[in-house]
């Protein structure tokens, strides 16, 4: 079996220690536990990128040879502002990869599957389809039953996992043709953190949230998507792409450093073991990135609108 990593190694690597050789620091958010590790031992599940839903099961993996190894050299570019439609490309590709195979990701687009379900149900039953339930479940409808919580949908998230990798290049034109905020960090005592998922959600006045993205310890980008560019032809020459530099200041890359912790969905990496990181995750641990679904009338049936936003989460295991 292939042990696939849905965080690209490649990307784990630029955040090893000088002080541990070839090794990085990681913390659990779970149970607050701190280890080095190296980026082979972390971040991998057995066919995680095997997905039978599609025609072609490991169809992610060819994608991944036109992008993985181009990171390097992409974020070299990035840093001089020598950005090119190359570069675009592994970038905006290695974000929609985690987008699709990270369990986070799997988790994240599996609710939004369940509300449409319940939704479907509850049309259906309203029409008389479904029978009540048994005297042992109090003789109620569907709809009630969905509404108590006494029964629900469950969802392989490889289904979701299925529908990110078919449209993962139309997602990877519209990141690399939607605006860019370039951030350089030249605080060395405060560098950018990364995760176990590397994308951390920015809420904005917008319908819509800002990705940020940490590449290095000192590098990290912010993707303003352009809601425009949903459904459009890809354009992989990256034609309407747009960047601009911005050296964070430290209040900043404490604010975004904050975001990627509470963002990740166990492990949190980072290069350097400073004093300071211990208690700052702990502080921001008890968080995770949700789907959120409103359920609005519409007609004879409903009209679901999904968000995202990062929510508690208390962790079972402390």
């Amino acid at each position: 079996m292939a042990l696939d990593h849905y965080v690209s190694q490649v990307h784990l690597r630029n955040f090893y220690s000088s002080a541990l050789g070839s090794l990085m620091h990681a913390t659990r958010k779970s149970n607050l536990k701190s280890f080095p590790c190296n980026s082979e031992s972390v971040c991998r599940i057995e066919n995680g990128s095997t997905n039978a839903y599609l025609i072609n099961d490991r169809a992610v993996e060819e994608f991944l040879r036109g992008v993985e190894p181009k990171y390097n050299a992409s974020v070299a570019k990035l840093r001089v502002n020598r950005i090119d439609s190359e570069c675009i490309h592994a970038i905006a590709g290695f974000v929609g990869y985690v987008g699709s195979c990270a369990p986070a990701a799997m988790r994240v687009h599996s609710a939004p599957l369940r509300s449409l379900l319940e939704s479907s149900a509850t049309i259906l039953d309203r029409q008389g389809v479904f029978p009540r339930a048994p005297p042992s479940l109090g003789s109620k409808t569907v709809a009630e039953l969905l509404t108590d919580k006494e029964v629900g949908f469950t969802v392989d998230p490889k289904y979701p996992q299925a529908l990110g990798i078919s449209t993962i290049i139309g997602r990877t034109s519209v990141y690399g043709n939607s605006p860019w905020d370039i951030l350089l960090n030249d605080e060395p005592d405060s560098p950018f953190f990364t995760s176990d998922f590397p994308i951390a959600i920015e809420a904005t006045s917008r319908r819509t949230m800002n990705w940020i993205v940490p590449l290095t310890p000192d590098l990290a980008i912010r993707i303003i998507p352009d809601l425009r560019l949903s459904g459009t032809v890809p354009d992989l020459s990256f034609g309407k792409f747009t960047s601009r530099q911005l050296r964070v200041r430290r209040a900043d890359i404490v604010r975004i450093n904050r975001l990627i912790v509470q963002c990740a969905e166990d492990m949190v990496f980072y290069r350097d073991n400073h004093d300071w990181i211990g208690a700052f995750i702990a502080k921001n641990r008890n968080y995770r990135i949700e789907a959120v679904t409103d359920r609005i009338p519409y007609g004879t049936g409903f009209m679901n609108i999904s968000t995202q936003r990062i929510a508690p989460h208390q962790f079972l295991a402390d």
